[in-house]
């Protein structure tokens, strides 16, 4: 019988929010409390929402508290105003993690009434739910027996971020490090861009998924057209999707490219000039786009940097069952993708022992570190 224990996990990004971030969290608050744990999740509750999910998995879910920072909205109006706004946001994210700074006060404010738990776990983005954690941890509240501090992505030395995060903020990580028992990444590459002297505290804890809950279309597949799709985000020069959609530019053949996704402006200029071939789609939520995906002939995904590449989308399209045709920007590959639209799957990107990204073993791994 397994003994039960009292765990704490601090995330601003939960259910029924659309992000890698919040699928962690919220996989990771119901494996909890399916082994027979009694869970406490501090995250921005939605009472509408969350009561219900409260009573369905029974788990107690605490308010962080409002949020007072307002964000800069850039609008459609002054072009000048506009580009005041853009310098302001932008100094004051440099300057202060503003406005995600806010949270690192809420936290510690909602952790002074919080103690005795065996296990606390801080879910970033962003990074200052640890601050807020270190701040309020102290000899003499301790909060639980073990703090895990966990990193989907790097803070001071991610390569990936536009600007380069000013001196003193790597005191601020160096300083939630220092107090933090464990700092949990999903993988090993990621290290590097941690600090080392930290290195005996790190734990590789991937991403974890409910296997359970994915359906996918077990028909066969029968495209009028080769289709193919690309679910996520870009990011200009890096996961940057110029070059593929110039190559599809070149294809005389039919085809249907969909992307889900809303960033029109990576988007929009191949619109006109693909026409038909190029569908784009809003965001759904992920049981739903897995199945969604689960009728392609191959799915596509842009690789910016194979060390430093969180796996959630690669896991998810490793559930369809469909090939994974991996872009390569710095050595783009024309040939490869001629293949997948000549539906040879060869030189698929295939993902080893899926099994690790299971919930069940995620969390069997934090339980682990008590």
């Amino acid at each position: 019988m397994i003994k039960k224990k009292k765990i704490l996990i601090i995330s601003r990004s939960f259910y029924p929010h659309n992000s890698p971030r919040s699928f962690r969290t919220t996989e990771l608050v119901k494996e909890f409390s399916r082994l027979g744990h009694e869970v406490t999740l501090l995250t921005h509750k939605i009472d509408k929402v969350h009561s219900e999910f409260e009573s369905q998995y029974n788990v107690k879910i605490k308010d962080l508290g409002k949020r007072f920072l307002p964000r800069i909205k850039i609008g459609h109006g002054n072009k000048f105003l506009n580009i005041f706004k853009r310098l302001l946001r932008r100094g004051l994210i440099l300057l202060f993690v503003y406005p995600d700074i806010e949270l690192m006060y809420l936290v510690n404010k909602s952790l002074k009434s919080e103690f005795d738990y065996d296990l606390l776990i801080s879910i970033a983005v962003p990074h200052t739910t640890h601050w807020g954690v270190a701040l309020s941890r102290n000899n003499n509240h301790q909060i639980a027996k073990i703090w895990v501090a966990d990193c989907g992505d790097p803070f001071y030395l991610n390569i990936h971020d536009t600007f380069k995060k000013l001196f003193y903020l790597k005191y601020l990580e160096k300083w939630y490090s220092r107090k933090a028992d464990y700092i949990s990444i999903p993988f090993e590459g990621l290290k590097k861009y941690f600090f080392k002297e930290f290195d005996d505290k790190y734990k590789i804890i991937p991403q974890g998924f409910n296997f359970d809950n994915i359906k996918i279309f077990d028909g066969e597949i029968n495209n009028k057209d080769t289709t193919f799709a690309y679910a996520g985000g870009f990011i200009k020069e890096s996961r940057d999707p110029a070059k593929f959609f110039d190559f599809l530019l070149t294809i005389e053949k039919p085809f249907k490219f969909i992307i889900y996704n809303e960033q029109k402006e990576f988007t929009d200029p191949y619109k006109t000039k693909l026409g038909d071939k190029l569908v784009l789609r809003n965001y759904i939520p992920r049981e739903k786009l897995i199945y969604e995906l689960s009728k392609m002939d191959f799915l596509v995904n842009f690789e910016y940097n194979p060390t430093n590449q969180a796996p959630s989308k690669l896991i998810d399209y490793s559930f369809t069952k469909r090939p994974i045709l991996l872009i390569k920007n710095e050595s783009f590959d024309e040939n490869l993708i001629k293949d997948f639209l000549l539906k040879n799957y060869t030189n698929q990107f295939i993902i080893d022992n899926i099994d690790r990204f299971n919930i069940k073993n995620v969390a069997q791994q934090f339980l682990e570190l008590i």
